[in-house]
Formats: structure tokens, sequence, C-alpha cells
């Protein structure tokens, strides 16, 4: 068995998978939650989300170039911190925050799925599940090409609301708007900032990218620009079409924008919905499998991960127990509340990166890609602050 992953994946492919990775399922919720708090300024709230996720990107985009190795996050805690026991325990956070959250999103796509077709969710469940499973053992051209294509059905679905959105009549607001409810803001933005989670996933595939010092810190930092682009542009043409207070109260708001947009039938939007979490699905499971991977080059006791299949490349023994982990839970857990916790946790590794690079940059200024000295100070203030708010939110 090898110990080298492959190095496959150009610019555009990690580009996408960061794009792919952010957008996700969530937008479609996200959107109607935060015209709640935020109403019509509800798009403002997606651009300062998008400035508070920044420093955490920029500093992952620096640590990336430092340290460019597929356990990220454990590899930047214990170079900065020197802590071998919290360079694996932040590993294994991570690894089961991705099953978590693919476990979650899986279900929920299952659930989509079965709203077009008539089956049992279980089923529709384990079946997806092993074909994106069996993807991932693969290849990671052929899983990270599979989930540009789910991106690009993504981008295009979006596209279509915002051009609805745009051809509506406005609402009454929209030509006279209300004062800029400043609480409500900062509430919308703390929801919207859970709409940028994504990024760090990206940092998980450096030793399959090619020339990652240059690849990863644009890719991370362009995946982001678009990704706020999009909620903004979303955003604005929801808020046009639809009162803010009929968007918050319902499940479906882009159905709903859709819909007033046009006269006609959003269900192809389902359809939409299930590419989102299958490419949800087949991100997390790569990314969990490649930390774990890296694991295993850190602690013995997972050392029987630290391979790559000889002729896939691809960790298989890794991704085989991280599927298996997705399919079980998503059949057997609560995963509703399990998905909260999954927020806590990333929330705190945002927290222990950026403290890690403020250690490693005093020891080495000298990076190939550095940033401001300020930056890992501000992603541990807003990571800190949206913690705090999800501590209250779980209480």
């Amino acid at each position: 068995m090898a110990e080298a992953l492959k190095r496959r994946i150009g610019p555009g492919l990690l580009t996408a998978y960061g794009i792919g990775v952010m957008v996700g399922a969530g937008i479609s919720v996200l959107v109607g939650a935060v015209a709640g708090a935020a109403g019509l300024w509800a798009p403002l709230a997606f651009l300062l989300a998008g400035l508070v996720a920044a420093p955490s990107a920029l500093s992952y985009a620096e640590l990336s170039t430092r340290l460019p190795e597929a356990a990220g996050e454990a590899a930047y805690v214990a170079q900065g911190l020197g802590l071998h026991w919290l360079s694996v325990a932040v590993g294994a956070a991570i690894v089961l925050a991705g099953t978590v959250s693919a476990a979650a999103v899986l279900r929920g796509g299952a659930g989509y799925m079965v709203s077009v077709i008539d089956m049992p969710v279980a089923p529709v469940v384990v079946v997806l599940g092993a074909a994106l499973v069996a993807v991932a053992a693969l290849g990671v051209l052929e899983s990270l090409a599979l989930a540009a294509l789910f991106t690009v059905a993504e981008l295009l679905g979006l596209a279509m609301v915002v051009y609805a959105g745009l051809g509506a009549a406005p609402v009454p607001d929209w030509s006279a708007p209300p004062p800029v409810p400043w609480a409500g803001l900062g509430l919308a933005a703390v929801l919207a900032f859970y709409a940028f989670i994504g990024f760090e996933d990206m940092v998980n595939m450096a030793e399959e990218v090619s020339d990652p010092a240059r690849t990863l810190p644009r890719a991370i930092l362009l995946a982001l620009a678009i990704t706020t682009t999009v909620y903004a542009a979303v955003c604005i043409a929801a808020v046009r079409a639809v009162p803010a207070g009929d968007l918050a109260a319902t499940e479906r708001p882009l159905a709903l924008v859709w819909e007033r947009g046009t006269g006609g039938n959003a269900d192809f939007l389902s359809l939409i919905a299930v590419a989102a979490a299958l490419n949800g699905v087949l991100a997390q499971i790569v990314m969990a499998a490649r930390v774990l991977f890296g694991l295993g080059r850190r602690e013995p006791r997972l050392a029987t991960f630290h391979h790559a299949h000889p002729r896939f490349g691809t960790p298989v023994k890794a991704t085989l127990l991280v599927g298996a982990g997705v399919i079980a839970a998503a059949l057997a857990l609560p995963i509703a509340s399990l998905a909260g916790v999954t927020s806590v946790v990333l929330l705190t590794v945002f927290a222990l990166v950026d403290v890690s690079l403020i250690a490693l940059k005093r020891r080495a200024p000298d990076a190939p890609f550095r940033v401001a000295g300020w930056v890992p100070w501000a992603g541990v203030a807003t990571a800190v602050a949206a913690l705090a708010l999800s501590l209250g939110g779980l209480a």
C-alpha cells in the first residue's frame, strides 16, 4: 500500500469544491431566517457575515502554505501550540463534525428525493450514501469532478431564482426602505455566518493539490468571494420579490421567490436541493477521510489509516470508515441536535487555528503567503463571539 496521495487537483476544481461546500443545501433555509431578522436589509447581513468569516479564511490561507498537509487543522495546532494531544483531538473533532454534517445533509437530501419519487427514506439513504462513498474511494479527481457538476447544478438553480426574483413586482418596502434594524442586522449576520463554514475543508486537500503554496490561498479567497456574491444576489432577489415576513414563515423561501416571480411550479428546486445535498455529503466524506489519513501520520494508534490505495491514490480505509459512519448516523441518530453541536466544534477549531497562526508568525514571520498580523487576532475575536452566541442558542 502506498502512503502518498496523488496530486491531481488544480485551482479550478479546488475552487469549485470550496464553493460547493459553502453554498450547500443551507442557503434554501438561511435566506428565510436571515430575512426574518434583518428584513429588507438581509443582503447586507450576508455581506457582513462574509467579512466576519474573512479573517479565519485568511488565516487558513496562510497556514495552508506553511503546512500543506491533509490533516490541516491538526498540523496547525501541533506546530503552533506544540500540544500533540490537542492536535489529535482537533483532528478527531473535525472528522466527527464532518461525519455528522454529512449524515444530516444525506438525510435531508434523501427527504427531498422521496418527495419526488415514492420510496422509503432508509433505502434511499443507503443507496445514495454507498454510491457517494464508492466515488470518493475511486479517485479524488473523479470525486471533485462530480462535486463540480453538482455545484454547477446548484448555481444554475440559484441563478434561476435570482432571475425570477428580479423579474417579480417589487414589494412596497423596496421603493421606500425602512430604517436599518441594527440589532436585527447583527443577529442576521451571525445566522448568515454559518453559510460560510466550509472554506476550512479546502486545506485538507493540500496533499492532492498541484502547487499548494500557490493554489490553496487563491482558491480559498476566490471561493469565499464568489460565495458571498452568490448569497447577496439570491438575498436581494428574495427580499425584492417577497415580504420578509413571508420568507421567514416558510420552509421553502426560494420556492416562494420562484412562484412569486414566475407563477410557475417550483418542484424542480427539490431536485436542485438533492444535488446540493449530494455535493455536501461527497465533500464532507472526502474531507474527513483526508483528515483521518493525516492523523494516521501523527498518531501511531491511527497509523492504519495513513495509506493510499496504490491504484486509486485515495485513502480507501479512511473513506470506507467515514462513509459507514455517515450512513449509520443518517439512519439512526437524532441528526438535528447533533448538527447544532457541529457548529460549536468548528468555531472552537477556528479559534485554535487562529491562535496557532499567531504563535507561528511570532516564531517564523516568513511564509509563502502572508497575512497581516492583526488578521488571526480578528479571527479569534469573531470565532469566540460566534461561539458564545452558538452556546447561548444551544443552552
